[in-house]
């Protein structure tokens, strides 16, 4: 078997320290309907006037609803109809949020609004003087036979306190799903498909790679006939390098354990990942070879760059070769044969240059 692998030991990021504290408002809450029956009979009593209802209780606390139905003050002109919350009874000092809304009969809410008080002392209120136009009231009133409701929806805030919470740290290990998959292709347990590349047989598990190569799972679970073959021949590639494919479809990192030369092997290696696919190696090894060139170099991973669509570094090629002095070196080398067979249009427009 030729499958090799290696991994790396990282060394385990220390937890950092946390504490939490926690502010919990508590509050209890109830909803008051305040039915008004045959408004138009309510109309005419004056500023300040008011119709009640009966007290409703909440912890411990009593209150009622106040309606005005020509408003509260006299400069409004009854313009308006007010409404408060009276503090009816209970123990001064209480904090509340409340709501006030109309409600038709079908059930349908409007004119809502919300504020919060502290009622300091029984028989405070504390309310809305311009609740609602006598204009708008008029509308629902034409749909409502005269009647609506009052809604008020009350919590009453007990307690706020602050409490600390105590907090366990546990370590979480850095990931090792890389060195499982690593050992599943190296220990061969449950393998079910073969590979032959040169003198070489690899294998591995269909559907690790199917799962990793859009290529493999064609070949594999398509309608290619590698689908029924338990042994496959691989073309065109050294043993090497396809040992450093299955390693980084398994671990998703280069192995180190390449026999040919560095940058030989990227540029087999970036060809491989084009073939099957592998669109995160063909750019580790693209940013790799962009870091290795030189005048031996230059020239044949140009032509990759330009045969495999490896735009960076075509770019990065060209960039070196804007030297005159290293063009003209580069010029005598078998490289740049190769590059003016393989892609005679960009070595002519290089020659140009000189």
């Amino acid at each position: 078997m030729g499958n090799n692998s290696t991994s790396s030991v990282k060394k385990p990021i220390s937890a950092i320290s946390e504490t939490l504290s926690r502010c919990w408002t508590e509050g209890v809450t109830t909803a008051h309907n305040f039915e008004v029956m045959e408004y138009s009979l309510l109309e005419g009593m004056g500023a300040g006037k008011f119709v009640s209802s009966s007290m409703f209780t909440l912890s411990g606390y009593g209150w009622r609803i106040r309606m005005y139905p020509d408003g509260e003050k006299e400069e409004d002109n009854a313009a308006y109809v007010s409404v408060f919350l009276r503090f009816y009874s209970g123990t001064p000092d209480v904090k509340v949020k409340f709501t006030f809304s109309l409600l038709e009969k079908d059930g349908k809410e409007s004119n809502l609004v919300s504020t919060k008080h502290t009622f300091l002392s029984v028989g405070a209120s504390w309310g809305y003087t311009h609740f609602i136009e006598k204009s708008k009231l008029q509308e629902l009133l034409s749909r409502n036979d005269d009647c609506f409701t009052i809604r008020c929806v009350l919590t009453v805030i007990k307690e706020i306190r602050t409490e600390d919470v105590s907090t366990v740290i546990v370590p979480i290990p850095e990931s090792n799903l890389h060195t499982h998959f690593a050992s599943m292709l190296k220990d061969g347990e449950g393998v079910d498909v073969t590979f032959s590349v040169g003198n070489q047989l690899f294998s591995a598990h269909r559907c690790v790679l199917a799962a990793r190569s859009p290529v493999f799972k064609a070949e594999l679970f398509g309608q290619m006939k590698e689908t029924a073959m338990k042994c496959i021949k691989i073309d065109d590639m050294e043993p090497a390098i396809f040992d450093a494919l299955l390693h980084f479809i398994y671990t998703d990192s280069l192995s180190g354990d390449c026999d040919v030369d560095q940058s030989v092997a990227l540029q087999h290696l970036l060809v491989a990942a084009d073939r099957y696919g592998l669109d995160r190696l063909k750019a580790i090894c693209e940013g790799k070879l962009c870091l290795r060139i030189d005048v031996q170099t230059v020239a044949t991973t140009l032509a990759l760059a330009e045969q495999h669509n490896s735009v960076q570094l075509k770019h990065a090629c060209l960039g070196y070769l804007s030297s005159l002095d290293v063009l003209r070196v580069v010029k005598e080398t078998d490289g740049f044969k190769h590059l003016a067979a393989s892609c005679p249009s960009i070595a002519m427009d290089i020659l140009d240059k000189l």
